[in-house]
């Protein structure tokens, strides 16, 4: 029985990639941070699991790494931990960075010191190009213009230094957007979707957002954890994108919700230039406002997976409309429980 060890178990990915391994055979250790009220939402269903275990540890310290890698003897590694809201990298930088970046390069220092011979997996992003050229592929110049994708740069540079100076296993999937609905609330695409299933339901408000003409290449969070898996598989680590090689606008987004209910939405501009969208009896139901744009955007997100699907004989299952009734039709469930 093979051993894998996930950081940001309790997370979307993680929890899809636990499910993943444990229907593989694996034994799964997942490392927690420890806090007063632990949110394991995502994995209340696998708690019961008795090839998962649950360890208090933190990416932030090298020293709690250490000790669980030298206990656990694992044979794989999946950094999942992150400050992952783009957003909030922007008025919390050295957060994001400690985390994201940092965390990583003590991830790769602990199983140097005590496990070099597991193979690790390192979760990279899109937001490490620009947006401008696309479609991006492994070999796109990076540009980052966040904290965040700064930080998931240096993370991704740090497991190219350690892999060719200390001979390590370490791949790197350079994941686009996916969502499912286990995404945080804080996300664009579960804000949508929370929002307009509360508007059908009867709730009264208008929801708010930032730029919506920023596009993006969305998948289903459960493909990427296979990609991640198969990553780990191959006889020499290497960088892949994992895509779905399409690309939809928020406005596209926020339109499929609505009529997923019947509801065509019209969009108007006010003088300010800010888009709104009202129903045909003219009550506006959503709109676009200042607050919520960011200080620097990455307009077009188009990744090219055409050699993980090759290599990895790695392909999607969901498609972009799948991943949207899958958002929604959970959503109404669990209100309609609430």
């Amino acid at each position: 029985m093979k051993k894998a060890i996930v950081s940001g178990v309790t997370g979307q990915d993680g929890s899809y990639l636990v499910e993943n391994l444990l229907n593989k055979g694996y034994e799964v250790c997942g490392i927690v941070r420890r806090v007063s009220t632990p949110n394991v939402t995502n994995i209340s269903h696998l708690l019961n699991e008795k090839h998962l275990k649950l360890v208090d540890g933190d990416i932030t310290d090298l020293s709690s790494l250490v000790r669980i890698f030298a206990d656990e003897e694992p044979d794989e590694i999946y950094n999942l931990a992150a400050q992952s809201f783009v957003a909030a990298s922007w008025n919390q930088p050295i957060l994001t960075c400690n985390t994201t970046g940092m965390g990583a390069l003590n991830v790769f220092e602990a199983a140097r010191q005590v496990c070099p011979s597991a193979k690790i997996y390192q979760a990279s992003s899109s937001e490490m190009f620009n947006g401008i050229e696309y479609p991006q592929t492994e070999s796109t110049k990076f540009r980052p213009r966040s904290p965040y994708g700064v930080a998931k740069l240096f993370a991704h540079e740090m497991a190219r230094i350690y892999r060719e100076s200390f001979d390590m296993f370490i791949a790197c999937g350079i994941l686009f957007n996916h969502e499912s609905p286990r995404r945080g609330i804080e996300f664009v695409t579960q804000k949508v979707v929370d929002s307009v299933v509360r508007q059908m339901c009867g709730e009264d408000f208008i929801l708010e957002l930032g730029n919506l003409e920023a596009k993006r290449d969305w998948s289903h969070a459960a493909d990427m954890v296979e990609g991640m898996w198969l990553m780990l598989q191959q006889d020499e680590p290497d960088d892949y994108i994992l895509s779905s090689g399409e690309t939809h606008s928020i406005f596209e987004f926020i339109n499929k919700i609505y009529r997923y209910f019947e509801i065509d939405l019209v969009w108007m501009t006010r003088t300010s230039g800010l888009p709104y969208g009202y129903d045909l009896e003219g009550k506006v139901l959503v709109q676009s406002v200042d607050k919520y744009y960011r200080p620097n955007e990455v307009s077009t997100l188009l990744g090219d997976s055409s050699r993980a699907r090759e290599e990895l004989h790695w392909s999607p299952k969901y498609t972009f409309d799948a991943l949207v009734i899958d958002m929604i039709e959970n959503k109404l469930s669990k209100y309609k429980e609430e």
